[in-house]
């Protein structure tokens, strides 16, 4: 099956808007991307009033996310011989992704990475929390050689088992080939249960990519909020517990901590790169100094 290259969403900050329609932050009101004067009410059906371009583009993620797919991917991505890149440079780098969509904002990729960082560090994480923040989108670097946007970003979702019908838009998967083959689209698949994430793959994305490029560096609770900071199904909707092991469900906490600056800390105030660089240059020297491989 030929996956395509369709890009519906008209960013790919379009996904998170709608991420924060689903899970709209603690005692404020919900999100509304579409219609600010959208009654709270209205959102109690999401599939109902979700955008058709985010419709289309879990089609599309839903169908051509298979386990073939994400072995293939992995193989070629995960040989890191595309770019030698420092972290800030890779950083700039992203800001190639132009969003023209949005006209009542003018900041870049890397003022998003600054303002989830540096929410972090105002209220006293560690050293190593801020940098996972400063670096937990740069795998979004993948639309930047050629990946379509349902490969970048989107709730991931183990491959090679059942998916689970708390993944959003589950219906899609009627489409994907994975759901016809008895191995593939059964509770265990290809896995055993309680074997432990790191041995499931899930879908592609940045999440997968982006902790093979830092993970020699980086502390195990930093690599897990990299790593899982997509899996929606699993530190939202408790879905795939039987195939984690203790030690996943421990770092989860982690995860679920994380969660909040990921999705809620981007905001239209333009923060000082200039200013903040030296900052960011010396806690990337600590950690992952030097030209890393991507």
């Amino acid at each position: 099956m030929t996956a395509p290259h369709a890009q519906p969403l008209t960013s790919l900050d379009e996904w998170e808007d709608d991420l924060k329609t689903r899970y709209p932050e603690p005692d404020k009101p919900a999100f509304k991307a579409t219609d600010p004067e959208k009654k709270k009410e209205e959102f109690r059906n999401y599939a109902a009033n979700a955008r058709p371009s985010v419709r289309e583009f879990y089609r599309l993620n839903h169908t051509y996310q298979t386990y073939d797919f994400v072995r293939e991917k992995k193989a070629d991505y995960l040989k890191l011989n595309r770019r030698q890149m420092t972290v800030w440079e890779a950083a700039e780098f992203l800001n190639n992704l132009v969003d023209d969509s949005d006209p009542d904002t003018d900041l870049s990729q890397l003022d998003h990475l600054l303002q989830t960082a540096e929410h972090i560090r105002h209220d006293g994480k560690p050293r190593w929390f801020i940098l996972a923040g400063f670096v937990h989108d740069l795998g979004k670097i993948l639309c930047l050689f050629g990946e379509p946007q349902w490969a970048v970003v989107g709730d991931t979702f183990p491959v090679g088992c059942a998916f689970s019908d708390k993944i959003v838009f589950s219906e899609f998967f009627s489409g994907n080939p994975d759901r016809t083959n008895s191995k593939l689209s059964s509770r265990l698949g290809v896995y055993n249960e309680g074997c432990g994430l790191d041995k499931i793959d899930l879908s592609w994305g940045h999440d997968e990519y982006i902790y093979h490029v830092v993970k020699h560096g980086l502390p195990e609770e930093a690599l897990y909020m990299l790593r899982y900071h997509s899996f929606y199904p699993g530190h939202r909707e408790g879905e795939y517990d039987y195939l984690m092991n203790d030690h996943d469900r421990k770092m989860f906490e982690w995860v679920r901590a994380f969660n909040p600056y990921d999705l809620y800390t981007k905001n239209h105030e333009k923060p000082d790169s200039k200013k903040l660089r030296p900052f960011y240059e010396d806690l990337i020297n600590e950690y992952l100094p030097g030209k890393l491989s991507w």
